[in-house]
């Protein structure tokens, strides 16, 4: 990683701090308790919510711009259908606001593999992101995990306006999405960079496959291997404190979603 790079964690965790104190402070002025009494005060609040996640979903990424070395992650032996079930399930519990349908296909009950959690989790939900923001409403958004010929082959897909041919090379080319069109990214462009750098981490790599107008298919493949470690009992944790659908989504979702009765 070069030395820019190395700088953007730094940077990252001291907006981190200053977040948090925004973040609190805000919930002092309008605490939950009087947004539910006062429609008006929690619409204002709910604006200030979603910029806050905004802003951290944009630490988050600096924070994890060593993704894009593509050494390989530490992996862990879990169970994969549970994992992608439950960020499934806090995703498409927020569909209905954007107007959308989602859909889980996946044959199998369990399996466990060997995958990096917090890694899989920022690049599923970065996929989520992508078909929320660009699937007009009405869209359906399906996800699938299919088990094949020794891979595991996890997919995000919808319905809408599909990509231009020209664009699939480099569409995972963080230093090539100033021409992305409407509607305009909230990002920093370094979202599929970090997927691909994640994928190549669990010795894996992405795929995009689009027809305009048709929608797109973005996929995820990596070996199905094991690492051999022990298996807790304890359900690994995704929450980390605050919501993370609600971050990882808020540049896709209205403000409304943001309101304490949809929190």
């Amino acid at each position: 990683m070069d030395l820019e790079l190395s700088l953007l964690p730094r940077a990252a965790a001291q907006m981190r701090g200053a977040l948090n104190n925004l973040h609190f402070a805000a919930a002092r002025l309008a605490p939950p308790s009087a947004r539910e009494q006062d429609p008006d005060l929690d619409e204002r609040a709910a604006l200030m919510d979603q910029s806050y996640y905004r802003l951290v979903r944009l630490v988050n990424d600096l924070s994890a711009v060593h993704y894009l070395s593509e050494d390989p992650l530490p992996l862990r032996d879990r169970d994969l259908v549970e994992f992608m079930a439950d960020i499934f399930a806090r995703a498409a519990s927020l569909a209905s606001l954007r107007g959308l349908e989602t859909r889980l296909l996946c044959a199998a009950d369990h399996h466990i593999c060997a995958f990096c959690p917090d890694a899989l989790e920022q690049l599923l939900y970065q996929l989520l992101s992508n078909a929320f923001k660009f699937t007009p409403p009405g869209g359906l958004i399906t996800v699938e995990l299919r088990l094949a010929a020794g891979r595991i082959f996890l997919s995000v897909e919808d319905t809408g306006p599909g990509i231009d041919p020209e664009r699939l090379e480099t569409l995972f080319d963080s230093y090539r999405q100033a021409d992305r069109p409407a509607p305009p990214s909230q990002g920093l462009g370094l979202g599929l960079a970090l997927c691909q750098g994640i994928a190549k981490g669990h010795g894996g790599v992405m795929a995009a496959e689009s027809r305009q107008g048709k929608g797109s298919r973005f996929t995820f493949s990596m070996p199905d291997r094991t690492a051999g470690d022990t298996l807790r009992d304890i359900r690994y944790d995704y929450s980390g404190g605050f919501n993370h659908a609600l971050m990882a989504l808020a540049d896709a979702l209205p403000p409304e979603a943001f309101g304490i009765r949809n929190h």
